[in-house]
């Protein structure tokens, strides 16, 4: 970091024992920076570093278990589902080598293999090689400032067992429902709505506070379910914000605050850069949307911190994340500089990260527990 008084407070900070953030600090997908996405074992390197909740985005399988994946449809980039043979024949894509006209392809959904087979998967950083001739190549491909390191066989997790591994760590829970990609013969909508109630019965059989849970989901439709059949649950229900992906979903975003918080919305959840402008000396600035939901009476959860790699080649490239704010950015350490704004121009509640340990550390600095 360029010297500022933030670095300075940040550095009193540095031989201060460290606790765990109760909700400021939210593992995003575990710790992925490191470890495979919604593994057994990132979750537990989340833990370690203070986050005080855990995320687990659930789909389902073939017999309608749930389970923590991203999405439903990625097995093939996230396990090792293809260099079984068995299994990787009953992928909705089986794998296609590539060739001098086209990218090998494959696609290999949670709900094409029951629980029992998706339990016997390892888990693997999330990657693939589209120039790959063999499964084997297929698993390899990933950006280079992640890590293969503990890409060995990490332990894929059903939603029960997640809600077991974090209640016996004493932390908290956030349940994204994934909207079903590949759902056939069923309505849509109905299916959505029986998988939102099928989350939440998971927490009331094993007798979960729902002072504890955090329910997610980018379908408003679902928010507003948990609300009007599970309000216990729904009144920390989280709505992730991606209508701010074009500048016309932005602004019908913004204009929605108001009436969504009178449907007893109490959480947005947009991605970084719809918090945070620059000014014209160069300062990172509250966004309109933060703006509007302060004035609709809306707490914020930002997401995704380090999930754009290193600062300085993320800001130049425009990463998604930090599209807003890249022309300020430098350095590694401006990871900080995000950080300070989202809570102090932006006003969030709570981050998503893919390595809590720094929000955890801000936290722990700042007195925000």
């Amino acid at each position: 970091m360029d010297d500022s008084p933030l670095k300075n407070h940040l550095s009193s900070c540095s031989e201060r024992p460290i606790h765990y953030a109760p909700t400021f600090s939210i593992s995003h997908r575990g710790a992925p920076l490191q470890f495979p996405e919604h593994s057994r074992e990132g979750m537990l390197a989340a833990a370690r570093q203070g986050a005080g909740i855990i995320e687990c985005d659930v789909t389902f399988t073939q017999d309608n278990r749930l389970v923590c994946r991203h999405s439903q449809c990625d097995l093939h980039t996230t396990t090792n589902i293809l260099t079984i043979p068995s299994l990787a024949a009953k992928c909705t894509k089986p794998f296609f080598p590539a060739t001098h006209k086209m990218s090998a392809v494959a696609k290999c959904c949670t709900s094409d293999i029951t629980l029992a087979e998706f339990k016997s998967l390892c888990a693997k950083m999330d990657s693939s090689n589209a120039s790959a001739v063999t499964p084997e190549d297929y698993q390899h491909g990933g950006q280079l400032w992640r890590t293969e390191l503990y890409n060995q066989c990490g332990t894929l997790v059903e939603h029960t067992e997640y809600i077991k591994l974090i209640d016996s760590l004493g932390l908290q829970f956030s349940p994204e429902l994934k909207i079903p990609e590949a759902v056939p013969h069923f309505n849509r909508n109905f299916v959505q709505e029986a998988l939102a109630q099928q989350v939440i019965d998971d927490y009331k059989n094993l007798n979960i506070s729902p002072s504890r849970v955090w329910p997610q989901s980018f379908s408003e439709a679902t928010i507003l379910y948990w609300i009007q059949h599970e309000a216990d649950f729904g009144r920390q229900a989280v709505y992730l914000d991606r209508r701010v992906n074009t500048p016309s979903g932005y602004a019908e975003a913004v204009a929605s605050l108001p009436r969504l918080q009178q449907q007893g919305v109490r959480i947005m959840a947009p991605p970084i850069f719809a918090l945070l402008n620059t000014s014209s000396d160069g300062e990172i600035v509250s966004s309109e949307y933060a703006r509007a939901a302060k004035d609709a009476g809306l707490n914020l959860i930002a997401w995704s911190l380090e999930r754009s790699g290193p600062i300085k080649l993320a800001a130049a490239a425009g990463d998604y994340y930090i599209q807003s704010i890249a022309s300020v950015l430098r350095k590694d350490g401006d990871i900080y500089r995000i950080l300070d704004a989202l809570v102090i121009k932006a006003g969030v509640k709570g981050i998503f990260s893919d390595w809590p340990g720094t929000v955890t550390y801000y936290a722990n600095c700042m007195g925000l527990w």
